[in-house]
C-alpha cells in the first residue's frame, strides 16, 4: 500500500490573508481541492492522509474524496505536520508520498514516477531544474557563481519506504529549520534520487502565484 500525507496545516501568515492559501480559490475552487483530485486520479496512491490546522479539521468535508482515510490535525511547524500525518497512516503502508497541499500543478505523472522511484532506491525527490544564475556571498558581495547544472530546485511529492522516513524523524528537533523531508533523509545517510519534474509544479506562497497557477490550469485545460 502507498500512501500520500498532503500538508496543508499552514495559516496563511506569508501570503497576508486571513484565509489559509490552500483554501483560496482559483477558477471557482480551493487550491486544495485540485491537489487532493491530483493523488485521486494516481493509480499508485491507496490512501491519503489529510493533515490540517487543528481548527479546520472537524468542518472539512472529505465525502467527495474516496482515498481519504484521515484528517489529522497540524503541528505548530511543517515537520511536526507531517511527524502526525506519519503517525496516521494504515499499517499496511510500504510507500508514504509527502506533498504540500499548496502544490496544486502537480501532475499525476510526477506522483507516479516518484512513487515508483521511491519502491526502488528507498527514497525519491521531485526536482526541476534552476533557470537562474545563483550566486554565493560573502560579506555582502558576490564570491562564487554556482554551476546551475549541477542544481534542482526540490519540488513534492517526496517519496521514501516507511520505515526510512520514520527512522529519519527519530529523535529530531522538529523546529522551522527542517523545510522538507529529504532534509531529514539526508541527515540520516540514506542516498536520496532524484526524479525530474516540471518548473510548473509551484507551491502557491504570494498573491502573484494565485495568478500564475490559474493561467496554467487554464493552459492545461
Amino acid at each position: 500500500m502507498n500512501t500520500a500525507i498532503i500538508v496543508a496545516a499552514g495559516s496563511g501568515s506569508r501570503f497576508n490573508s486571513d484565509i489559509p492559501k490552500q483554501f483560496l480559490e482559483i477558477a471557482g475552487k480551493p487550491v486544495i481541492a485540485y491537489t487532493i483530485e491530483r493523488f485521486e486520479a494516481a493509480p499508485s496512491v491507496d490512501s491519503i492522509v489529510l493533515v490540517l490546522a487543528p481548527d479546520q479539521v472537524a468542518s472539512f468535508d472529505d465525502s467527495p474524496y474516496s482515498k481519504i482515510d484521515v484528517v489529522a490535525p497540524g503541528g505548530p511547524t511543517r515537520a511536526r505536520s507531517v511527524c502526525n500525518g506519519l503517525e496516521r497512516v494504515l499499517s499496511e503502508t510500504e510507500i508514504v508520498a509527502v506533498h504540500d497541499g499548496a502544490r496544486p500543478l502537480v501532475t499525476v505523472d510526477e506522483i507516479e514516477r516518484t512513487i515508483a522511484k521511491a519502491k526502488e532506491t528507498g527514497a525519491a525527490c521531485l526536482v526541476a531544474p534552476v533557470t537562474d544564475t545563483i550566486k554565493s556571498i560573502r560579506g555582502g558581495e558576490i564570491a562564487n557563481t554556482l554551476d546551475r547544472d549541477k542544481l534542482r530546485r526540490a519540488l513534492t511529492p517526496q517519496a521514501f519506504r516507511i520505515d526510512v522516513l520514520k527512522k529519519a524523524f527519530e529523535g529530531i528537533d522538529l523546529d522551522d529549520s527542517i523545510t522538507d523531508e529529504c532534509y531529514l533523509v539526508e541527515k540520516f545517510g540514506h542516498p536520496i534520487a532524484i526524479v525530474e519534474g516540471s518548473p510548473r509544479n509551484i507551491k502557491i506562497t504570494h498573491t502573484e502565484d494565485l495568478i500564475l497557477a490559474e493561467a496554467l490550469l487554464k493552459a492545461n485545460s
